[in-house]
């Protein structure tokens, strides 16, 4: 899971344009809206896309579960594991 926390982090750098950052400046288990990483409603539509491009999974963009699996870095890998696996 470590591994895939560094791909998400490093996904967020880049589909983000955060430059300023690297993947060991972002808490895998910080929040990333508001405190924490501080990002936002339009943050949040790239990083949905991005993560539907690279992973193929399907995100509702106003579905409570949705907001619940962006929480943080480490709820994200957690979704996106379980849905590779298909559970």
């Amino acid at each position: 899971m470590l591994a895939l926390e560094q791909e998400i982090k490093k996904l967020i750098i880049s589909a983000l344009n955060l430059e300023d950052l690297s993947p060991d400046d972002i808490d895998a288990s910080a929040p990333l809206f508001i405190d924490g990483l501080g990002l936002d409603s339009i943050d949040a539509l790239e990083l949905g896309l991005a993560l539907q491009k690279n992973y193929g999974v399907s995100l509702s963009a106003d579905s409570s579960e949705t907001r619940a699996h962006f929480a943080s870095v480490q709820t994200l890998a957690a979704f996106i594991s379980s849905a590779r696996s298909g559970t």
